[in-house]
């Protein structure tokens, strides 16, 4: 089957893809929610690559050497969007496969045989220890601030600490082999993380029943022109889940936006991307992929097309 755009053919994944063989890049240590969201997406046996920077993940992600692709971070149900990200995203070469929505539950995590009254400090990232103020005022603990909650959890397992505990998620304690003492500690129990999935454009294969998409586009800014282009993902209808404005870099204060669309079928899709090209500059595709809320951790997209408008 071709898409309507006559882009690209789709082919179905492989079923049968050994998955443990899949290398990623993350950001964080062992044990993190990046690694957490990357194991639900591709499997336990999932090999991550540990980095410092969302850039580095970017950089690793992109070289095939290297990897097999990489999870980022895009944005929390809390904090929001993670903005510098978007950015990475649009300077790489990299396609959007899938979404992970991960819940962040955090615990406090200790050494074997180390009780709550042994306890002296807390160390975690300092998000962490923001997300469990309603737990931890109610001890007279010090609260150190580390980069990672997985270091955190790694480090008083190295150091085989009596009177420090860790905030990290149950995967860092599986690592470090830790108790989790006090489980599920954070204040809002309805904190959630969305992970993207990239792989390299050359690499990436679609699916037939890809239900969401997300896009980057700007018009030429005059009066009402991105009343019309949502009007025409109304029309299609076409849910619209996400627009997010970036400012066009050498620009006097013009906007370019992404836009993370749903919808019931990939040639529903493609028809109304036909139909915004004429009242945009410029349409690029990041990725077409089943909507992790769904559940389904087996998306593989198209790859990312741009198109410009011509004249």
């Amino acid at each position: 089957m071709v898409h309507p755009d006559n882009s690209t053919v789709v082919t179905k994944i492989n079923a049968s893809q050994n998955r443990s063989s899949i290398k990623v890049s993350i950001q964080g240590f062992e044990g993190c929610f990046h690694q957490e969201a990357a194991r639900n997406f591709y499997g336990k046996g999932t090999n991550v690559i540990c980095c410092s920077t969302f850039r580095e993940v970017i950089d690793i992600a992109g070289n095939k050497k290297e990897s097999d692709g990489g999870v980022m971070a895009i944005e929390n149900s809390i904090a929001g969007s993670i903005l510098p990200n978007y950015n990475l995203l649009q300077k790489s070469n990299l396609t959007i496969v899938g979404e992970v929505y991960l819940q962040i539950n955090q615990h406090l995590m200790v050494n074997k045989g180390v009780q709550l009254a042994d306890i002296k400090e807390v160390h975690s990232h300092p998000m962490a220890i923001q997300q469990c103020f309603g737990f931890l005022d109610k001890h007279n603990w010090k609260l150190v601030e580390k980069e990672d909650t997985a270091l955190s959890a790694k480090q008083i397992q190295q150091h085989r600490s009596k009177h420090v505990a860790a905030i990290a998620s149950k995967l860092a304690a599986e690592i470090y082999d830790l108790d989790i003492i006090a489980p599920n500690i954070h204040t809002l129990k309805n904190n959630y993380t969305r992970f993207l999935i990239l792989q390299r454009a050359e690499a990436v294969k679609e699916i037939l029943d890809a239900d969401k998409a997300s896009i980057n586009f700007h018009t030429d800014h005059s009066k009402g022109s991105l009343a019309k282009v949502l009007s025409k993902i109304a029309d299609a209808g076409i849910n619209l889940s996400k627009l997010q404005s970036f400012p066009i870099p050498g620009s006097d204060f013009k906007y370019s936006f992404h836009a993370d669309v749903e919808f019931d079928t990939v040639e529903q899709f493609y028809n109304v991307i036909k139909r915004i090209k004429p009242i945009t500059e410029e349409v690029k595709i990041y990725g077409v992929y089943k909507n992790g809320k769904s559940g389904s951790a087996t998306s593989v997209t198209s790859k990312a097309i741009t198109t410009k408008k011509k004249g």
